[in-house]
């Protein structure tokens, strides 16, 4: 095997069922919103399933479909498997994707209690139980325009869903429901299909004893329960031959009282394996009525959230075990060595890149592009949009012929200003089509304000990596320490620039913001990074010296460094209050409470972190209340002083007293220098924070559409 492989075992070839795969890495099953309205395929959706193939995936799992389509789907464009006529759209799909080398199950279910369509559309609910509703609690961090989406949940008489118990009877009729989709799965061509018993839909409920409260024979005990999912798989296996079939299971439900149990789990998978399962893929669920439950389960927040489960399904089990939740490639690695389980499944990570396979197998990992798990994809099926990607721009634009970027017959020498996201990202894709690019940046560091942002999330630093990494690879220079001005540009004579120079951010007027203990975001990044002389002026003498030996030892500039020192010590005082409460705003206060401060944030609109996706939003707001950090909205800010933060809040003046105050406003768009360049006739584009300021996702697109229509 070539030696340049650093994680040969996952590029190795592996069986389902009799099904020959040629690596062990599973594209997950991620719902896309891709579909028609009709149920039938799309471009689009294909366009998206081919580009995984092309990157090199051994098994496609397909994205949720419902079986009994319009009914049971939980998504307004859901792929369906309850009519013959979706038949030649799904063979077209499969096609594409054989081409490839690539095998494909179609995963087969019915939403059940979940299934929103059936509830705007007024259906009964099949369910094995009537259950009990929660109200949600991210509901009062919605956005307006969000909220218009969530009206619809309510159903057409506003009264929520309409459930109905299903009988016996009614129990074979779905049974035989399942035995038809996957008949219609074959005669489509599918290599195999996933059985989605898990994540709260039909067959979940009946699983859960949470929600399954039946007295017959199909409730009680973990065997009755599970009779449901027993008699699906017997049926397909008696009616239809040599078709694996795989089994989505959740290993436990978080923050349910009563849920599924790992003990649960492991008798219902024995028993799926008993019945002629193929696979058992691992996964989980959560109470979604809770904003952080979802980053619990099923889209896991912490790295290998579920390899526990993962590790006792193969102890018990003697078929293949599927691994999925936030695993990196090195646990992955070692875990098939370790025998804990055989195919690793990989959702969002092949969203960020789909060539992720491709680029393991040819040694090339240090050019994956990487996930920096911000939710934004997910959070796009609550509000019923397409799915996206915060670092993938071409993400569900794979069928535009617009969007590819082609070699180009007129190469152009072009100068790009900054070398933050967006202006590494527009380089990188400028140097792809085949321009003569170069980069300058005033800072000795690059990333930009994602610098700053790495320093509190971690996986922001990726993305710094792979674009620096990616640069190098196209021979692209970078230019530290370079000041651009019209004079400097006028001189290098470029055929065109791209200006990603950033927000300007300038703390709004509030009296007293010139204080000794007040930082605002630039002078705070500048004291973190021991680079801004006039915020360390404001430091006690010990707290100079600190950073002055931290600056001469270089560890200032080295991230990871910086990240763990911060832990031990940082020139932050213990009581911070934090003005602003948007996606800086609250990714601060999380990096503060992560190292022992106590925090107050105060905004002055009505929302917070609008600009967070609903998912990251909901779990941030969770923790720092958790910890006791309080969130105030609608809060107008008087005045900072001796006493603290002055402000206006529910018709009473208040004092936030603080040690130190941090404003996290007044990031503004930023085109002075795209205006005097124009004035000069040198032809410019503008992107990123310069322009209006849309963070990592809004940078990344920015860019891609800069050298489109360059």
């Amino acid at each position: 095997m070539n030696q340049k492989i650093k994680h040969p075992l996952l590029a190795s070839p592996g069986s389902i069922g009799g099904l020959e795969l040629k690596n062990r890495m599973v594209l997950a099953a991620m719902g896309s919103n891709f579909a028609s309205e009709d149920g039938h395929t799309s471009k689009q959706l294909n366009a998206y399933y081919e580009e995984r193939a092309r990157g090199g995936v051994g098994l496609i799992i397909l994205e949720t479909s419902a079986i009994t389509w319009p009914a049971g789907a939980s998504m307004p464009n859901m792929i369906g498997f309850s009519k013959d006529e979706f038949i030649p759209d799904l063979q077209l799909l499969t096609q594409s994707i054989h081409q490839h080398g690539t095998k494909i199950a179609a995963q087969l279910n019915h939403s059940g209690k979940i299934a929103q369509e059936d509830v705007i559309a007024g259906r009964p609910i099949p369910v094995p139980s009537i259950p009990t509703s929660e109200r949600s609690d991210m509901f009062g961090l919605l956005t307006q325009d969000e909220i218009m989406n969530f009206i619809k949940a309510g159903g057409p008489d506003g009264k929520g869903p309409r459930y109905h118990e299903l009988s016996v009877e009614e129990i074979q009729i779905e049974i035989q429901h399942f035995v038809e989709a996957a008949k219609r799965a074959k005669a489509s061509n599918f290599d195999a299909i996933e059985i989605h018993a898990g994540h709260g839909y039909l067959i979940s409920s009946f699983l859960s004893p949470a929600v399954n409260k039946r007295t017959d024979e199909y409730g009680g005990t973990p065997e009755k329960r599970a009779k449901l999912l027993i008699q699906i798989i017997s049926e397909i296996k008696k009616q239809i031959k040599n078709l694996p079939v795989l089994v989505r299971l959740d290993a436990n439900e978080y923050r349910i009282d009563n849920g599924i149990t790992p003990n649960d789990f492991l008798i219902t998978a024995s028993l799926a394996q008993k019945a002629g399962a193929d696979a058992i893929d691992v996964s989980a669920y959560g109470n979604t009525s809770k904003g952080i439950a979802f980053t619990e389960a099923p889209l896991v927040h912490e790295p290998g959230g579920f390899l526990n489960f993962v590790k006792m399904a193969k102890k018990v089990l003697s078929i293949p075990v599927i691994a999925v939740g936030r695993i990196e490639l090195d646990v992955a690695e070692k875990g098939l060595k370790n025998n804990e389980f055989d195919f690793l499944a990989m959702g969002r990570k092949l969203l960020a890149d789909p060539g992720l396979p491709n680029k393991i197998i040819s040694g090339q990992e240090h050019l994956i592009r990487p996930c920096i798990y911000c939710y934004v994809c997910v959070s796009q099926i609550f509000i019923n949009k397409p799915m996206k990607c915060a670092v993938n721009g071409q993400l569900g634009n794979e069928h535009l012929k617009e969007n590819i970027i082609l070699s180009t017959a007129e190469q152009k020498n072009i100068l790009v200003i900054g070398a933050g996201p967006s202006g590494m990202e527009s380089a990188r894709l400028l140097a792809m089509r085949g321009h003569h690019v170069e980069v300058w940046e005033k800072d000795k560091d690059i990333g930009g304000t994602v610098r700053v942002a790495a320093l509190a999330y971690e996986p922001n630093g990726r993305l710094i990596d792979y674009l620096k990494n990616s640069l190098d690879e196209l021979g692209v220079k970078i230019k530290m320490r370079t000041l651009a001005t019209p004079e400097s540009i006028q001189a290098f004579n470029p055929d065109h620039v791209v200006v990603a120079i950033g927000a300007h951010r300038d703390a709004p007027s509030i009296n007293g913001k010139d204080r000794r203990n007040v930082f605002d975001g630039e002078q705070l990044r500048g004291l973190l990074f021991g680079s801004d002389s006039n915020a360390i002026k404001k430091l006690s003498f010990f707290q100079q010296i600190i950073l002055k030996i931290g600056r001469a030892s270089q560890l200032l500039r080295n991230i990871t460094a910086l990240r763990f020192l911060s832990k031990i010590w940082m020139p932050i005082s213990k009581n911070i209050v934090v003005i602003g409460g948007d996606l800086v705003g609250l990714e601060l206060a999380e990096f503060l409470i992560e190292r022992g401060r106590n925090v107050k944030v105060l905004e002055p609109t009505g929302s917070l972190g609008p600009n967070l996706s609903i998912v990251r939003r909901s779990r941030v707001v969770h923790l720092l209340k958790e910890h006791g950090v309080d969130l105030l909205t609608n809060v107008d800010i008087k005045e900072i002083n001796s006493q603290g933060v002055i402000v206006q809040h529910e018709d009473s003046e208040k004092v936030f007293p603080a040690d130190q105050i941090i404003i996290a406003l007044g990031a503004n768009a930023n085109l002075n220098l795209s205006e005097e360049l124009n004035k000069i006739n040198i032809s410019v584009s503008s992107i990123g924070d310069c322009t209006s300021v849309g963070y990592i996702h809004g940078a990344i697109a920015d860019a891609r559409k800069a050298v489109i229509n360059l």
